[in-house]
């Protein structure tokens, strides 16, 4: 029974390895996007931008503001509402609803809503720059590795090669046709091609340690390159001029997209110091009302007792009492939404603040704003010509790298067909063992000199691609 649970697990864990999918450049490619530290902190960066973007679209709307106070007053005061004076302790309120909205302001409002818009895609732009850096590493990282396997496949083939050759070696030996010496300088062929392999397959887990670490992943011991078809990756970018590749990559890569940006967003924060000059027009509106505690109304009226309050004659001449009657009149506070009602106020008002002097405090801010013009113009040239003059490197570079891999192509071929000689001849005892090494090694040596140079030209070729908008189809 244990042995089929475990021989379960065991197919189970096979499959597992199995169904890995192996990593592609676009897959390491993405992976890098999503999990690279300066790409998330370009992507708040943007998102700053749209905030800043926001806030100066709603910056133009009115403004609107709710007030309200509370007031104990105690000993002799006016009364806020009746305009009496008044010994008695009180407390009043007040409530008050305000707005104002900027009608004109030389267009500085409109002109940051501009501003905004363009540094949003300076920062858009910035991040496409940062994007593109990380998928060339990576692009670089994946080819290592590619070229790390494939010197693991040589060493491999020139072990197979020298473990067949010890064993026609030691069959010559029994046979005589060869002395043992040769056996033992086989052998030691035998173990420094073991060595190569070791040395070999180690450079490859580094290759794959960069890369994982490139592209922020963690558990590397299981990542398995997808090997593509290298010699379809050689494009043709090599055969155009530099100055081709410049007018496509001119238009299409972000370095000098975001410098003109910068540029237009100088010319935006110009026009915003020069509005500081014109007058400012601004609209206010407010309705206010408020409560008293000492605002009573007649709740009644009670008619008193006459009293004396002096005499008079009649057409007679008789005298007469005059009583005059006493009223007496009761009060109580007016209610708190009544005050509120009757107490309102509206207004409404235009202000016009016209700038006459202020320190020279505008003047120095548009003279600074044109030097900062300027200079965002000179780095728009410098840019462009930073961008040519790295096309025209790259494109020296994939060139030279061609004529090598041309030459190394050749000289792998010539060495190939000279150790293939050699072999049929030492195989006929014509040659000693030492000749047959130093065939065997020439062609393991110009075969890596020529992975070496076709993985360096198609990196180089890659980065023509790269400045003509080309993806990376690995």
């Amino acid at each position: 029974m244990k042995k089929y649970v475990l021989l379960l697990i065991l197919v189970l864990f096979s499959a597992s390895i199995f169904s890995q999918e192996k990593w592609t450049l676009q897959k390491c490619i993405q992976h890098a996007l999503d999990n690279n530290i300066q790409i998330k902190s370009q992507e708040y960066n943007s998102k700053i931008h749209d905030i800043n973007l926001q806030k100066a679209k709603y910056g133009i709307l009115p403004g609107l503001n709710v007030g309200a106070s509370e007031n104990l007053t105690f000993g002799r005061n006016v009364d806020p509402y009746s305009y009496q004076f008044s010994t008695d302790n009180f407390h009043s309120a007040n409530f008050q609803i305000s707005s104002s909205v900027t009608l004109f302001s030389g267009l500085q409002q409109y002109n940051s809503i501009k501003k905004a818009e363009i540094d949003l895609e300076a920062g858009n732009a910035s991040l496409e720059q940062t994007k593109n850096n990380v998928m060339l590493a990576v692009a670089s990282a994946y080819l290592n590795v590619l070229y790390a396997l494939d010197l693991v496949e040589i060493a491999e083939q020139q072990k197979e090669i020298t473990e067949l050759q010890l064993e026609r070696t030691e069959k010559l030996v029994a046979s005589g046709s060869l002395p043992i010496q040769s056996k033992y300088d086989v052998e030691a062929q035998l173990a420094n091609e073991e060595l190569n392999l070791v040395n070999y397959r180690n450079q490859y887990d580094f290759a794959v340690l960069n890369l994982a670490q490139l592209i922020e992943y963690e558990d590397f011991s299981n990542m398995e390159i997808q090997k593509p078809d290298v010699d379809k990756l050689i494009g043709e970018s090599v055969l155009l001029s530099p100055e081709q590749i410049f007018d496509e990559a001119v238009n299409n890569l972000p370095q000098v997209k975001y410098a003109e940006l910068n540029y237009l967003s100088s010319q935006k924060a110009l026009q915003i110091s020069k509005g500081a000059f014109y007058p400012r027009l601004t609209m206010s509106a407010t309705y206010g009302s408020g409560y008293s505690s000492l605002t009573k109304f007649v709740e009644g009226i009670k008619l008193g007792n006459p009293m004396l309050s002096g005499f008079a004659t009649d057409n007679l001449g008789n005298l007469l009492d005059v009583y005059q009657y006493t009223f007496d009149y009761s009060y109580v506070n007016k209610p708190f939404f009544d005050q509120i009602k009757d107490n309102a106020s509206t207004s409404v008002g235009f202000y016009l603040n016209i700038p006459i002097f202020n320190g020279l405090q505008t003047r120095s801010g548009v003279n600074s704003s044109k030097l900062y013009l300027e200079q965002a113009k000179l780095q728009v040239d410098q840019a462009k010509k930073d961008l040519f003059k790295e096309i025209q490197q790259a494109w020296s570079d994939a060139v030279s790298a061609m004529k090598k891999f041309d030459a190394s192509e050749k000289a792998f071929e010539a060495s190939n067909l000279s150790f293939e000689y050699t072999q049929k001849k030492y195989e006929q005892g014509l040659v000693n063992i030492t000749d047959y090494n130093i065939a065997k090694n020439n062609v393991s040596r110009t075969q890596i000199e020529m992975l070496k140079s076709k993985y360096d030209f198609i990196f180089k070729q890659k980065i023509l691609d790269f400045y003509r908008g080309l993806s990376f189809n690995f």
